[in-house]
């Protein structure tokens, strides 16, 4: 291995959203010359926006673009590019891209393309970590990849376990199998994904841990032989085993444990001969026990955790070793300060399944100042800002939230704290739905494991019950806002109630946004009778037998100030269209709003057609016009962000006709397909 000094003054990120705008901020800060590659979809892109300079490298498709070996380096010598750093994804564990970067005379911000063959094929990477001493979990990781084969591996490993593409991750091509019933199905849609992904649909099989915990090691080598571990993440809290909240150190841990899991990790590293940051995965069983799952060659999402508690920063680390530098700190140099949360801010509707949101982002903000948190407790890695796109064409997460606190439990109420700070619209997220995970007892408890989501779905995911105080703020919000869009001074134009001689009188109804057709005795009608004086708002507000004396005081950018009955609250409040959105360190409250005296709220027919939920392509058509079906049952798959999408009928009946066929790309919106429900 050389140790060779390899000087560079310009760094090409070979990658996208929030990732290249994080790498390139360490880059400017060390003096280096930053260049960005963008595809058609990204020509007005933060990333774009940030960099000294930017190169369109294709279309909007991946494969023409991000993953276009050929246009990157094209992009490299143009700009005369010394390093090139891949990021995340796209091309950071390809072996033929840091071949032609070696050939380009370009050092690549990574470990060799041995290194990233070693650990890239799951399968063989088993079998040395076997040799290194490396704890497995039991699987098959053969090569003979006939679905009987892998069938009856299956059977004999015992069910549930998990197929998983073998050139994969993050995710993708990647199913839970429950019973030997499920297996054929389960293989075809793993592959289907993998070689969209990869190009490359081998499987591997392991025993699925009922309630494992992901438990992760960030190791780093250099050329000089060194090798360290900067200590652990807990990655447990997942949906579609992608990673939602993450934390550093585990919780839990014993310095025995972590030492065991630290020197493990390094041995895996050392056995291949990896350089730069890596990840070594592994699942940490109840009592004790963990087993290597798998290595990431490169730097992960999550590594901004790990720079919270041990003050490093990874990237400069990254590039000092590409530049042929030791390591800057030795193991025993190295210690933990305090805890660290991350969030992972998605284009996602929960409530639908994590289903991926496209648009346009018409804010998107982080008030720091406003909720009283500190900068250096609180990091926002954002790929996006106001005014941008978000796209069908590439993964739905739009920034990582990352806090610091000197315990678990401080860092948790910062967390909670800054989620409710942040401001999104125009695009539906997950960030409520993150308010949800950070306060759900089970999770403060600790009570940890790959399938917490699924286990906590009953109150993840419960109806949503209110208060009356929320009924009056949203009431009070509502009115306040559709106040000041009224741009007339006549009292005609006015929407505050306005009488001659008389209380200002208002009738409002609130119901559960997915209520919103709802029957009269499922809302909450409140009855606002007052008077504006000098910009605030003062009203009695009754609802049912109660009367609340409440105010309204507006604050910075969304901030407002509600009192009730003397009992002051700050918090986030907008009116998103007909739906109050009231934001606390405790959660969201969304709630219709509408005036029952201006309003007329007739009920709608359901339509008997399917309409696609977002931006996307056709896989598959599963059934053919005209047979009869169950609710529930499959209708055909898209494609969208990387990841399979099923279409299921929604009640008994039969489809008339399918409006598109495998291989069209649909917009969010377009009919589907024609439904007849049955008799």
């Amino acid at each position: 291995m050389t140790s060779e000094l390899h000087t560079f003054d310009t760094l090409l990120v070979a990658n996208r959203g929030e990732i290249a705008c994080r790498v390139m901020r360490t880059a400017r800060r060390m003096g280096l010359k930053t260049v960005a590659v963008y595809s058609d979809a990204d020509a007005t892109a933060r990333h774009v926006r940030e960099a000294d300079e930017a190169v369109r490298i294709g279309p909007a498709t991946t494969r023409e673009s991000y993953l276009n070996v050929e246009a990157v380096i094209k992009a490299a010598r143009r700009t005369g590019t010394g390093a090139i750093h891949p990021g995340y994804g796209f091309l950071s564990e390809n072996g033929n891209f840091v071949k032609a970067l070696e050939q380009a005379g370009i050092t690549f911000v990574g470990p060799p393309a041995s290194a990233i063959a070693a650990m890239g094929d799951k399968s063989a990477a088993k079998a040395r970590m076997a040799n290194a001493g490396v704890p497995l979990v039991p699987g098959y990781h053969g090569n003979d990849q006939s679905d009987e084969l892998l069938r009856t591996e299956a059977d004999s490993i015992g069910y549930p376990v998990m197929l998983k593409a073998s050139a994969g991750g993050g995710g993708k091509g990647m199913r839970v199998v429950e019973s030997g019933s499920a297996f054929q199905a389960a293989l075809e849609g793993c592959r289907r994904e993998s070689l969209a992904a990869f190009s490359d649909n081998r499987m591997l099989i392991e025993k699925y841990l009922v309630q494992p915990r992901h438990v992760e090691v960030q190791v780093f080598c250099d050329y000089h032989g060194n090798g360290v571990y900067l200590f652990e993440r807990d990655c447990s809290v997942q949906r579609r085993h992608q990673k939602v909240i993450e934390e550093a150190p585990a919780p839990g841990m014993t310095p025995a444990l972590r030492t065991a899991m630290g020197e493990a990790a390094v041995r895996a590293a050392k056995e291949i001969g990896y350089v730069g940051a890596g990840t070594v995965e592994f699942l940490l069983d109840a009592d004790g026990s963990f087993y290597f799952m798998e290595m990431n060659t490169r730097l992960q999402v999550e590594h901004p955790v790990t720079e919270m508690i041990t003050g490093q920063d990874l990237v400069e680390w990254q590039l000092r070793v590409a530049m042929g530098e030791p390591l800057p700190c030795t193991q025993d140099e190295l210690t933990i300060s305090g805890h660290s949360f991350e969030a992972r801010i998605y284009a996602e509707d929960p409530d639908q399944d994590f289903l991926p949101a496209t648009g346009l982002l018409t804010r998107f903000a982080l008030d720091l100042e406003g909720a009283g948190l500190n900068s250096d407790h609180v990091r926002l890695d954002s790929g996006v800002d106001s005014g941008d796109t978000v796209s069908m064409h590439y993964d739905p997460m739009l920034a990582k939230l990352i806090v610091h606190g000197s315990d678990r439990q401080a860092a948790l109420a910062t967390l909670n704290r800054a989620l409710a700070a942040l401001d999104v619209q125009g695009v539906v997220t997950n960030r409520a739905f993150l308010q949800k995970l950070a306060n759900h007892p089970a999770f403060k408890n600790v009570e940890l494991d790959t399938r917490f989501i699924e286990r906590n779905e009953a109150t993840l995911f419960a109806p949503r019950t209110y208060r009356l105080e929320a009924y009056a703020s949203a009431a009070l919000i509502g009115l306040h806002q559709l106040a000041q869009e009224c741009e007339s001074d006549s009292p005609w134009d006015r929407h505050d109630g306005f009488r001659v001689n008389a209380p200002h009188t208002i009738r409002i109804a609130l119901c559960d946004p997915d209520s919103a057709q709802a029957a009269a005795n499922d809302e909450a009608v409140v009855t606002v009778e007052g008077k504006r004086n000098s910009g605030d708002a003062h009203w009695n507000l009754t609802i049912g037998s109660e009367t609340f004396t409440a105010s309204l005081q507006p604050l910075t950018g969304d901030a407002v100030a509600v009192t009730l009955d003397g009992h002051r609250r700050r918090l986030q409040a907008r009116r998103d269209g007909h739906v109050v959105v009231m934001t606390e360190p405790s959660g969201e409250t969304r709630l219709f709003w509408r005036r029952i005296d201006a309003i007329d709220h007739g009920h709608h027919e359901a339509e008997s057609t399917l309409t696609a939920p977002m931006h996307g392509t056709v896989v598959t058509l599963l059934v053919e016009p005209g047979v009869t079906v169950e609710k529930g049952m499959p209708l055909m798959v898209m494609e969208a962000m990387k990841m399979e999408h099923t279409m299921t009928a929604p009640v008994d009946g039969s489809v008339d006709t399918f409006h598109f066929q495998a291989g069209d790309t649909v917009n969010q919106g377009d009919v589907l397909l024609d439904f007849s429900p049955s008799e």
